[in-house]
């Protein structure tokens, strides 16, 4: 028989990891890292309940590191199977695995340092060797293209439309003829450069993001709101600053810009994109025609650069991000991180917040807790780099960014099922998000459960 057990992302948003298992063989969807509260990062350090030489494969739904962050860990503990994703998510998680490394490394070199740890040494949670011998197992295809990836498992791609290279994972299995669907994070409908979430038109067993179960994104317009504040900070003769993600976020924040510009509804500024991480991705997103909506792939035939204005410059370098101290504006900075919790945004915001004309704009949502949330909330002194830094730039927060399907979106995409799952399991959700999905997804008639950490669920036998 089959059976999923839950050990992450399971009454929790975070850290994403479910052991399929099927008549002899284990494939781990996802090895995501938990990220967040304490409590949850210290599973980062247990042991997987499985060993991880038994695991015979593990599939990717994207590259996001809650999604994806502890392969090198699973690789240093003796997992040694295929790694199996599409060509967009192998790609990114060229960038970001190496990248997670770093930031262990020299997580633990600082707590060595300063002496703040209780072990001693410190040790990285994994290092650079682990993340590029993971890397080494990766073996990607395309969308709609079904492969027995081991004897009697059928796997197939479906768009997700979150990031590049986001996928639904379709698994059949032959003996008992029940298929197996993983959302992995659901994108939205309509949303620029991605092409939509694909329908899926049956299953047995369903496992379902929640993210925003308990919410909707609401008639947002971000490209209005988008154009009115960069209009306001150029009539200021401003530098806007932009915390945005590497990956994801930047791009549409510049496929927008580049949208407003070409109408004339913005004037042409200075676009400065200073986050190595999104210089490197950002190419990416431009190559994988295969992700590419009409319009995004329309642009790009017609030899136009989607994701960057007429004056846009890309920053790797150091000293080509110090240069920017001297920029005088106007114009647009977008940097990492997006919740400005560390990264180079916290130069520009150092530099910058203490000026009226200038702006920081937020484009996605700011945790509890984090530098940009209490911004937001009024603070007005935030401490950066040991120095009380006050703030009296203009804070704006733009909404309608997600990349995210709310609970409204999450039941179109149910609603292309030809008929109900047999069961319907519920991940990827805060309590809340995931109890208010969970009733309305009821409300449809269909079977509904919420698993807990490290619960074991056995799969409806009744065939597809």
């Amino acid at each position: 028989m089959a059976s999923i057990h839950f050990l992450g992302a399971a009454g929790t948003v975070t850290g994403s990891k479910f052991l399929l298992e099927h008549e002899r063989h284990k494939v781990l969807v996802d090895c995501g890292l938990f990220q967040g509260k304490k409590e949850l990062r210290l599973r980062n350090w247990e042991p997987l309940p499985v060993d991880a030489k038994t695991i015979d494969a593990v599939v990717l739904t994207h590259a996001h590191i809650d999604h994806t962050g502890g392969l090198p860990r699973l690789v240093r503990e003796g997992f040694n199977g295929p790694v199996i994703c599409t060509p967009g998510t192998r790609d990114l998680c060229g960038l970001l695995l190496p990248d997670s490394a770093h930031l262990q490394e020299e997580e633990a070199r600082f707590a060595n340092q300063e002496r703040y740890s209780k072990h001693s040494p410190a040790l990285p949670l994994y290092g650079e060797e682990d993340a590029k011998a993971a890397l080494r197992l990766f073996e990607s295809f395309g969308y709609d293209r079904p492969k027995e990836m081991l004897p009697g498992i059928t796997l197939k791609f479906a768009r997700a439309g979150h990031i590049l290279g986001s996928a639904i994972c379709i698994f059949d299995l032959a003996s008992t003829q029940q298929r197996v669907v993983f959302s992995g994070d659901l994108g939205r409908y309509t949303a620029p450069i991605l092409k939509d979430p694909q329908t899926v038109e049956k299953a047995t067993t369903l496992i379902a993001e929640s993210t925003y179960g308990d919410r909707t994104h609401g008639d947002t317009q971000p490209v209005e709101a988008l154009a009115a504040a960069v209009n306001d900070v150029a009539r200021r003769g401003g530098v806007m600053v932009i915390p945005a993600f590497a990956i994801g976020r930047t791009q549409e924040v510049l496929y927008y810009l580049r949208k407003l510009e070409a109408e004339a509804r913005i004037p042409e500024l200075p676009v400065f994109v200073d986050s190595p991480m999104a210089c490197d991705a950002t190419p990416l997103y431009l190559a994988h025609a295969e992700d590419h909506d009409l319009v995004m792939q329309s642009l790009i035939d017609r030899g136009e650069s989607p994701l960057a204005t007429r004056r846009t410059q890309f920053t790797r370098g150091v000293e080509q991000s110090k240069q920017l101290n001297r920029f005088k504006g106007p114009g647009i900075i977008i940097s990492a991180s997006g919740m400005a919790t560390g990264g180079r945004i916290l130069h520009h915001l150092k530099l910058r917040l203490p000026d009226p004309n200038n702006a920081v704009l937020f484009v996605g949502y700011q945790s509890e807790g984090t530098r940009g949330r209490r911004m937001l909330d009024g603070e007005k002194e935030v401490r950066i780099h040991g120095t009380d830094v006050p703030v009296r730039a203009q804070l704006l927060q733009v909404s309608g960014f997600s990349a995210h399907a709310d609970w409204q979106e999450m039941l179109r995409w149910m609603d292309g099922f030809s008929a109900p799952p047999k069961q319907t399991l519920l991940v990827h959700g805060e309590t809340g998000a995931l109890e208010a999905l969970k009733a309305r997804v009821s409300a449809k008639g269909w079977k509904t459960h919420v698993p807990t950490h490290l619960e074991r669920v056995e799969l409806d036998a009744e065939p597809c």
